[in-house]
């Protein structure tokens, strides 16, 4: 685990093999292929159109060259011609001339439209990607999201996946143009010589290969990094977010979270530093080959035109096209590697988009014996690599009508016990039934709706007043009467009220306008969101008050009695002036159950309940 004020561990860390993370060919041609198919699926047209100007992008270099050295043997046949015909010579010069001016034109054209389209395509597909990224996310599992391996495979999806199906998309699109243009070349090149044409393939061959391991490198740093950049990101957030701000303040920690935040960028930037040198460095050599290539060709074509081979015209005709030609192979085999890129990228999106998720066998949504209530039988419960259960052996019992507490000591195992029942979490072993059916049978959506809860760390939406009570209820999230009877039973309509546009009052400070509440106020406004669920026939009330003053805890208990009638209510709290309220008790240590019983039973026991009562009623004395 890393501290956040401990030295940085990229120091002395020793990242995985490249080969480690690679990927093959067939994986290469499997993402290729998923994100053609991702990219046509957003926007059929404007893969079209981007297709077909790619096509156009690469015919008309080669067009260009052509007419350019029509020009110049025209321009030599006017010069040595006959008075008569000079006229002739003249004309024709300039009808080439404007066939060439043309070209170019319409080069210009292709070229605008390819950034259109790729421009809005990236718009479209960026939004799609972070949906799908999203959706995957709304399956997953709370132990998932709460598994820092995980968290990094998230991270490493939505910092770079996003962007890079298009990027592979446009990397084959541009291959594709300039292998249209080479082929172009090199059969113009071929009338001078084989050679030539082999020359140019050959010499851009040994950067390639440079780039692409260089590309491997590049994404073995991105997945090796991932935790300290996550790490980067929550220093950020923790240095410029109004929730941190007072304590950063009070505490004086922003000077060493900053320290720590550079010294996290330190780490990761010496080792971009060292990938970056090397790259540049072989680049320079590598690309010195195809430098020396480039005017051997040169002098050999110039040598050409001095013994009369080939004439002026095809000299500039043979030099642009080796010029160019070279400038074509070393981008097709830079799309190459590029793409090798995009796909170790893309491997990350799809990893986690493939993350395996449970199937939801439920299908009920009723119990087998109605009535029942709530059965806890034999259940264990441990997080996924953790060699101990945070819950063991739990069985117990409620029937309708019947209200639970539930004590312990911090971290004993009170508020997993909540997960479980919301199926949050899955048993480990046991099971829980409702109405005497397995939870797991029940359809999840229909199940969860019959469950109104407020956590201890409940959601602080920075959204309206009314909008915030309403999520309580999807259903109902824009029906302002629900709102008000809620607030009305959750002791939170009077606070309401007073705010300057009541439910349409915009909360927290990330917005204009927005208004900052107390703790208390807060947790009044989750109370009410727990009571959108009029129809729930589960209330999980943990720590419903500890954020409230005494008369406001007071007046919320005193209904206690009227708010739960005729539901199955479990409290969590370590206030035992609120537990004694209810009709059993359950004390949890170590993730087990030591006692139970009412208030009465458990005082006369004398056991912890009994000395844990005596402790806080003494400090009122």
């Amino acid at each position: 685990m890393v501290s956040l004020l401990s030295p940085s561990p990229i120091k002395n860390a020793s990242p995985a093999p490249v080969s480690a993370v690679g990927i093959g060919l067939s994986e290469i041609v499997s993402y290729s292929r998923r994100a053609l198919s991702l990219v046509w699926s957003t926007s059929p047209r404007l893969s079209v159109a981007l297709l077909l100007l790619t096509l156009a992008a690469g015919a008309l270099p080669a067009a260009v060259a052509y007419v350019a050295a029509l020009v110049v043997d025209a321009v030599v046949a006017s010069i040595s011609a006959p008075a008569a015909a000079a006229g002739e010579q003249h004309r024709v010069v300039f009808e080439l001339v404007g066939i060439e001016a043309a070209l170019v034109i319409a080069m210009g054209g292709v070229e605008r439209g390819i950034t259109l389209c790729q421009s809005l395509l990236r718009a479209q597909l960026g939004q799609r990607v972070n949906v799908m990224i999203l959706e995957k996310a709304l399956t997953l599992e709370l132990a998932q999201f709460e598994d820092s391996e995980f968290y990094d495979k998230l991270t490493r999806a939505r910092r770079e996946a996003s962007s890079r199906p298009l990027s592979l998309v446009t990397r084959c699109f541009g291959l594709g143009q300039r292998l249209i243009s080479l082929a172009s070349y090199a059969t113009l090149l071929w009338h001078f010589s084989p050679w030539a044409v082999l020359g140019l393939v050959a010499a851009g061959l040994p950067v390639f290969f440079a780039e692409a391991k260089f590309s491997g490198d590049a994404f073995r740093l991105f997945r090796w990094r991932a935790p300290e950049a996550r790490l980067q990101m929550y220093l950020e957030t923790v240095l410029a977010r109004e929730d941190h701000a007072k304590e950063v303040k009070l505490f004086e920690l922003g000077p060493r979270l900053l320290a720590r935040y550079q010294e996290i960028f330190r780490g990761l930037y010496a080792e971009d530093r060292k990938l970056s040198a090397r790259r540049a460095w072989w680049g320079f050599w590598l690309g010195l080959l195809g430098t020396v290539t480039s005017y051997a060709a040169y002098a050999w074509i110039a040598f050409a035109a001095a013994v009369a081979r080939i004439t002026l015209g095809q000299m500039t005709l043979y030099v642009a096209l080796f010029r160019s030609g070279q400038a074509a192979v070393s981008g097709s085999l830079n799309a190459i590697g590029g793409m090798y890129e995009d796909n170790l990228y893309l491997s990350t999106l799809y990893e986690y988009l493939e993350t395996p998720v449970a199937p939801k066998t439920g299908r009920f949504t009723a119990g087998s014996t109605p009535g029942a209530g709530i059965r806890f039988e034999d259940v264990s419960f441990h997080y996924p690599g953790a060699s101990e259960p945070v819950l063991k052996h739990v069985s117990f019992e409620l029937a309708p009508g019947q209200s639970l507490a539930i004590v312990g000591e911090n971290g004993a195992g009170k508020t997993t016990l909540i997960k479980l029942l919301t199926r949050l979490y899955t048993p480990s072993s046991g099971r829980i039934t409702l109405d005497g059916r397995d939870l797991a049978d029940y359809e999840e959506s229909d199940l969860r709706r019959r469950v109104a809860v407020i956590f201890q760390d409940f959601a602080r939406y920075q959204m309206l007043v009314g909008e915030n009570v309403g999520a309580g209820d999807v259903r109902a999230f824009d029906d302002e009467t629900r709102w008000r009877e809620a607030a009305l039973r959750g002791q939170a309509s009077e606070m309401i009220e007073g705010l300057p546009a009541g439910y349409q009052t915009q909360l927290g400070k990330w917005f204009k306008d927005g208004r900052e509440l107390s703790g208390g106020q807060w947790q009044k406004i989750a109370l009410a969101r727990a009571f959108m669920r009029k129809d729930a026939e589960i209330l999980v009330l943990d720590e419903p008050t500890a954020a409230m003053d005494a008369a406001a805890e007071a007046q919320v208990f005193e209904q206690f009695r009227e708010l739960t009638r005729g539901r199955m209510a479990i409290l969590i709290s370590h206030r035992f002036s609120t537990v004694r309220m209810a009709d059993r008790i359950l004390v949890i240590d170590g993730g087990q159950i030591v006692e139970q019983g009412s208030h009465e039973e458990l005082m006369r026991g004398d056991g912890q309940y009994a000395r844990l009562f005596s402790l806080q009623a003494r400090g009122y004395r």
